[in-house]
């Protein structure tokens, strides 16, 4: 365990079993070097984070100190992000978010089907995980996401185009999630690599193949959007006149064609 314990507690720090201040966050990630650099961004956003490096640990941590929430690396060494996710529900319910890394989406996928409530791209973005735990929980992870015609449920792992569902595996998921977060912005190839896979140069064919799919599954839908490319310079989201443009609530959910 390495706990951030040189600094006051954060202002929304509760209490724990017989008065200890809570933390924030447990985070249970077997890569130290990945956990060093992202606690060092919540530390400075005020987030009071213990860090543990494989399931087991994380559950002994969780039990005693009853944090906010908890955010689990998938893969997890000892005690999987799937079981661990089930005896937290069981015994020790707080909101769970699980990181899938480019070995984990099984597993990832597998967690939220447990229970977790969200699950993001490992190597992690800070703010994305602030935004969940800061913002309280399942509550602030309570909208979706829709651009177009195209709806993404953050919480239930779904994608609706024009109100029917349309089946994504994670990798796909988090990369229509990561154009949806902004619509109509050019993205470039290294910012989609680093994003999603957590590193700086992927194979050329890898990440356009991965495009390819979400953009066809879409247009097999009939939906109004589609994954562009720049020659050069990157991807971009668009959607034609027709449809709406922009992130709204998750009440906007465009009604079941007929």
């Amino acid at each position: 365990m390495t706990p951030d314990a040189h600094r006051p507690p954060a202002a929304n720090a509760h209490s724990g079993p017989e008065g200890i201040d809570a933390p924030d966050l447990v985070l249970a990630e077997p890569d130290e070097e990945l956990a060093k650099q992202v606690t060092a961004q919540f530390r400075a956003a005020g987030l009071r984070t213990v860090v543990c490096h494989d399931g087991a640990e994380a559950l002994l941590e969780i039990g005693a100190l009853k944090p906010r929430a908890v955010l689990l690396s998938a893969p997890l060494p000892v005690v999987g992000a799937v079981q661990v996710t089930e005896l937290i529900g069981k015994f020790h319910p707080v909101p769970v978010i699980v990181g899938a890394g480019p070995d984990g989406a099984e597993e990832a996928t597998a967690a939220v089907a447990a229970g977790a409530v969200a699950f993001v791209a490992r190597p992690y973005r800070a703010q994305e995980i602030l935004a969940l735990v800061q913002g309280g929980g399942s509550d602030e992870l309570a909208s979706a996401l829709v651009v177009g015609d195209v709806e993404l449920d953050i919480v239930g792992f779904h994608v609706y185009v024009r109100g029917r569902s349309v089946q994504l595996p994670v990798r796909e998921f988090l990369l229509l999630r990561y154009f949806m977060e902004r619509p109509n912005k050019l993205i470039s190839r290294a910012e989609l690599t680093r994003a999603l896979w957590g590193v700086d140069k992927l194979d050329s064919n890898t990440l356009a193949v991965h495009i390819r799919r979400v953009r066809n599954k879409i247009q097999e839908a009939g939906g109004c959007c589609t994954i562009g490319a720049i020659r050069g310079m990157g991807y971009r989201l668009d959607c034609n006149p027709t449809g709406s443009t922009g992130t709204q609530s998750a009440s906007a959910r465009p009604a079941p064609s007929v």
